[in-house]
């Protein structure tokens, strides 16, 4: 094991010592902030170059004399002659997205660049708009909003995250061998005014992300600073009311920021059972540059959460009038979930071809949730009521090292990094209880402690306007756990390495038309109960997948990506943690279209859409009843914005899922929706007034659903047919915000 690592990171770390005649510099805002993904293009040797996080760039074959062009969308383009090339600073203006200024061969990561415009021109103020921000990604709430979101991407019922990868400033989000089920993800602990960046890719094919990356990964960074301090309340229908507060608090230091954030949110939700939710998030970052740009940045959170819940309704008793939609067969499920963060990062230039990136990280996470999903199914006198608990420790750090280097006129970066992550769960229980109150049977106690090391390499060799990036990952995993429902102390182990390479090749067809194809492996881990119960077998699923696409600007202020892509899942064994057994999955095939839109209509007006078409079946299952319960095949969402129009903003949004099979023989359907929100915001000097409408045409819709065998209480035999969770009918709120 050693040894294979030593490797990888041998192979990442070598280089060609060449002779260069560098620039470094920095380039920042007019509040003195670093930008990063700044595009630098000399144009009289025509060497190029992009900053890195902390705002610093190191551009090639320059000297005194020669014309540099800096430019980033969203910012005023400036050409400068070079009078010097000691410490160069750069200040660029901020201004409106202009899409027409927008060159795709410029752009460091397009997909992550029209991520930030898209956060500039429709901003978010829930944690469940923060997912829907990633093209084709739907969410779905299904246990009076303290849970975390089910989550649906590609073909994928991703459960709460089993395979999309998620995490926020370099901290994981995905539980490994939670009480509730496999990379459960709870996002909440984010305030979403805090965000500053979505990075996101689709499918297994970087080297960078490891666990649960087989549909793909999204990262999450906050921001640095605050260009002022704000308060805002909103309240509406439903006893429902959102506070927030965001305070600067090292306005005019130099070279130090830090400022705190807290959110509070209550609301009843509109089920004639009382949600009786609230939220209470707490957020601090302290971010300090030394004189040669080197960052150090620390964060602290806290959330906590709690609810009651109605759980998921069967459409038979819907329909025949003994309860309404927003009715409940057992109102005593709900839970408390809380999460506290430590995270430290650290970025440094050692020279001008190297740079570092680490850090290190702490959490303490507590979950308790109380469900029933099949009534009366288990136990007819008491009913099938579920409890599931524990209680973790997670640490964890990363360090990764990038090195670009000239072989002859031949670019090449390579990012080489290790990663562990230890996790401590005590006390992860699932047992049978009434009413909340009285515990009847324990079906799985015990302690879990689980282990990740990993190793990657990534190598870029830039062709002129070829790019060719093969790269490999390494991930070794140590199982452990104690079983405290047997009556002899043992500790069961697996340890288990899985080798994930990637090649990737990207093409510059034209100034704004880039072709890609990307290939790889990627997988997830499965429940440490699983692990030690099946010896080890069929664990860690692989996934083998390919993307061939397009990024195109066919017009000046237009922007069209398209994808062709495959992915091809192994057969594993699952953890089903609502019934603590362990299940075989079959071989998966999943392929489909991704097609999204971006147009700037005037200055003030955007139109976005993103479509996916899917066709995902079971391998080994005969034809007919080879379909995968809940896997989207057609999914659209889409909207126009308003951004500054003399004060005025806001937007009309749209998400649209089709009906899916719910049964592997299409003989249960879940239906689909089409919901539209609508939102309108005014600001008048430091003041900004808002509405927003959720469901704005009041449409029937079942956010979450699944086929179920249930039972009530007053029937002799089980019926398999929807459970739903009703979405939200027609929802008001309104906003007042004061920045200062």
């Amino acid at each position: 094991m050693k040894k294979q690592i030593l490797a990888v990171l041998i192979f990442g770390c070598f280089s060609l010592v060449v002779t260069a005649q560098n620039l470094k510099g920095v380039v920042v805002n007019e509040l003195n902030q670093p930008l990063e993904a700044a595009y630098l293009y000399n144009e009289t040797s025509e060497s190029h170059a992009h900053t890195s996080e902390n705002g610093v760039f190191v551009i090639t074959k320059t000297k005194v004399g020669d014309s540099l062009r800096v430019g980033l969308l969203g910012y005023k383009t400036k050409t400068i002659a070079l009078a010097s090339t000691d410490n160069l600073r750069i200040i660029l203006e901020e201004k409106t997205f202009q899409l027409d200024e927008m060159m795709i061969t410029e752009e460091l990561n397009t997909v992550n660049t029209i991520s930030r415009m898209d956060l500039s021109v429709t901003p978010v103020n829930s944690s469940q708009e923060v997912l829907r921000k990633v093209p084709g990604l739907f969410i779905g709430q299904h246990a009076g909003g303290g849970k975390a979101e089910q989550i649906f991407l590609r073909g994928f019922d991703i459960d709460h995250g089993t395979d999309v990868s998620i995490s926020v400033d370099g901290m994981p989000v995905n539980m490994v061998s939670h009480a509730h089920g496999q990379g459960y993800s709870d996002l909440h602990f984010v305030i979403p005014e805090t965000i500053n960046k979505i990075d996101f890719g689709k499918g297994g094919y970087y080297a960078q992300e490891g666990d649960f990356n087989t549909a793909g990964y999204v990262n999450f960074k906050t921001k640095d600073y605050l260009k002022e301090s704000e308060i805002s309340f909103s309240a509406g229908q439903f006893n429902t009311l959102r506070t927030v507060g965001l305070f600067n608090l090292m306005e005019n230091t130099k070279n130090k920021n830090a400022y705190v954030a807290v959110e509070y949110i209550g609301t009843d939700g509109p089920f004639e059972s009382p949600q009786n939710f609230n939220r209470l998030n707490i957020f601090g970052k302290y971010v300090m540059f030394s004189p040669e740009n080197d960052k150090l940045t620390l964060t602290a959170s806290h959330f906590t959460s709690r609810w009651d819940a109605s759980g998921q309704i069967p459409q038979r008793e819907v329909d025949n009038g003994n309860i309404t939609r927003f009715g409940a067969i057992d109102d005593t499920e709900g839970g408390e979930t809380e999460r506290t963060n430590f995270n430290v990062t650290f970025d440094k230039y050692i020279d001008d071809d190297t740079k570092l990136s680490t850090n290190a990280f702490y959490s303490h996470y507590a979950f308790e949730l109380f469900s029933n999903f099949t009534f009366f199914l288990e136990d007819p006198i008491n009913g099938d009521q579920i409890f599931q608990k524990e209680d973790r420790n997670i640490f964890g750090a990363n360090t990764a090292i990038s090195h670009t280097r000239f072989l002859g006129d031949i670019e090449l970066n390579v990012t080489s990094g290790i990663g562990l992550r230890h996790d401590i769960v005590n006390d992860v229980e699932l047992s049978r209880t009434l009413n909340r109150t009285t515990t009847l049977e324990n079906i799985q106690l015990g302690d879990i402690n689980q282990t990740n090391i990993d190793a990657f390499v990534n190598a870029e060799f830039e062709f002129g306007k070829l790019k060719i990036a093969p790269a490999l990952r390494l991930d070794y995993f140590k199982f452990l756990y104690n079983d405290a429902l047997q009556t002899n102390y043992e500790t069961l182990s697996e340890t288990k390495t899985i080798l994930s390479p990637k090649l990737n090749f990207f093409f510059n067809a034209q100034d704004n038309l880039q072709l890609y194809l990307k290939s790889g492996l990627g997988f997830h881990s499965n429940d440490t109960r699983v692990v030690v119960a099946n010896g080890g077998e069929d664990i860690l699923p692989r996934s083998y997948g390919a993307d061939l696409g397009t990024v195109w600007k066919p017009l000046p202020k237009l922007v069209v990506n398209s994808a062709l892509w495959y992915l091809f899942l192994e057969q594993e064994f699952v953890y089903v943690g609502d019934a603590g057994i362990v299940e075989p999955s079959g071989r998966t095939r999943r392929y489909g279209l991704d097609l999204g839109l971006r147009y700037q209509m005037t200055d003030w007006l955007f139109l976005d859409t993103d479509a996916t078409i899917t066709n995902a079946r079971s391998i080994d299952d005969p034809e007919g009843q080879n379909y995968i319960p809940l896997a989207p095949d057609f999914t659209l969402t889409g909207g126009l914005s308003v951004d500054n129009l003399n004060g005025f903003s806001g937007g009309l949004r749209f998400r649209y899922l089709d009906d899916r099979a719910a049964n592997e023989d299409n003989s249960i359907v879940a239906e689909g929706y089409l919901v539209t929100d609508v939102n309108i915001n005014y600001t008048l000097k430091n003041i900004t007034l808002g509405l927003a409408i959720e469901n704005f045409f009041d449409v029937d819709w079942n956010e979450t659903q699944f086929a179920t065998e249930s039972r009530l209480q007053n029937e002799a035999q089980s019926v398999d047919e929807i459970h739903f969770t009703p979405g939200v009918p027609f929802f008001i709120k309104g906003t007042v915000s004061y920045r200062f």
